[in-house]
């Protein structure tokens, strides 16, 4: 035994010659760590007769069990459904979820994230409100907890972003009525609330003009996360005066596509395919609700099961090696084309 005294974690890993955090993961779980850097370890812990102190370790931010996940809106099933998704992983690989909803709020978002500094969390995995964000107060949080990005982007913010390919479902989706019918008109919000509203109407013009068509934004008033009644409305008003210069509408959420073609009903308009349709309807991102709708609403499908798992993972992993990681990845997932009774 040696007559050495050692205080801390950081002085056991300096004798022992074996890094801190592979020394962290032993005493989280003895099993993580291969045989023989754990035989070496409890050689080091006999030599020296180190007994760490666990109370000191359940303290340590990065040891806690609690993850935050934090999305823009609760009543938006959209957002529900890929947080269900997301904290089901996080259950299962034994931290605690923390939901929490930032109601289209950007205070509302950091007050959020300061709420979940005082649970001293393990991580946190943020589905920012994107545009309205307060991306300095953001990346602030994000130097002191391992944060990863899902759904919607702020650049270099956080250890990595997760999500869908913008320009790939658009373009995939406009490709489609091009090729099936007239080029599509696109209907969004002047001043998006949606966090990736931005980067759907680039695409769009992107994709018109590379197929050879002259864009047509419809851009109709409205803020908040209303977006059915925002789309019935302003759609009402679209169709009454007459606005549309093609029989073709792609909407920028299937929420807005949802109100539009309650707005087609009410005007009479009968929505689909064949001599008797005045009107094709798409949307984007396979709502929960787009297949109930009359009719039924073509739409471009996000991977909600391979954006939550890649972002659990990828955050598991940055909890586990208690190491930030050397750039910040960006993962997108390619969205798939749902062609229903509506386009």
């Amino acid at each position: 035994m040696s007559d050495f005294k050692i205080k801390n974690m950081d002085d056991f890993a300096s004798v022992s010659g074996i890094s801190r955090p592979t020394i962290s993961k032993y005493f989280n779980d003895a099993d993580s760590v291969r045989k023989s850097t754990r035989e070496r370890i409890e050689k080091a812990l006999e030599r020296y007769d180190y007994q760490p102190n666990f109370y000191a370790m359940n303290q340590n931010r990065r040891l806690t069990k609690n993850v935050g996940i934090v999305i823009p809106y609760m009543a938006d099933p959209h957002f529900a459904e890929i947080a269900r998704n997301v904290e089901n992983h996080v259950i299962e690989a034994g931290y605690r979820p923390v939901v929490l909803g930032s109601q289209g709020n950007p205070e509302q978002e950091i007050e959020n994230l300061n709420n979940l500094r005082l649970l001293k969390p393990a991580g946190v995995l943020l589905a920012p409100i994107g545009r309205m964000s307060d991306a300095r107060r953001i990346a602030d949080f994000c130097k002191d907890v391992p944060t990863v990005l899902f759904d919607a982007n702020i650049e270099d913010v956080g250890e990595a972003f997760i999500g869908m390919n913008n320009n790939q479902s658009i373009g995939l989706i406009v490709e489609y009525l091009c090729r099936t019918g007239e080029p599509p008109a696109f209907f969004e919000m002047l001043t998006p609330s949606n966090p990736n509203a931005l980067k759907r109407r680039n695409a769009y013009v992107n994709s018109m003009e590379r197929l050879g068509h002259t864009p047509h934004l419809i851009q109709v008033e409205g803020e908040g996360w209303d977006f059915e009644e925002i789309g019935f409305r302003e759609g009402s008003r679209v169709i009454a005066d007459r606005m549309l210069s093609t029989d073709t509408v792609l909407c920028s959420n299937d929420r807005l596509a949802i109100g539009f073609l309650s707005a087609a009903y009410q005007h009479g308009l009968r929505v689909g395919l064949g001599p008797s349709c005045a009107l094709r309807v798409a949307g984007h991102d396979d709502h929960p609700f787009s297949r109930y709708t009359c009719p039924t609403l073509t739409t471009v499908s996000q991977d909600y099961a391979a954006i939550s798992a890649r972002s659990a993972e990828t955050l598991f992993t940055l909890i586990d090696t208690e190491q930030r990681a050397s750039s910040r990845e960006v993962t997108l997932y390619d969205g798939k084309l749902v062609m229903r009774g509506s386009a």
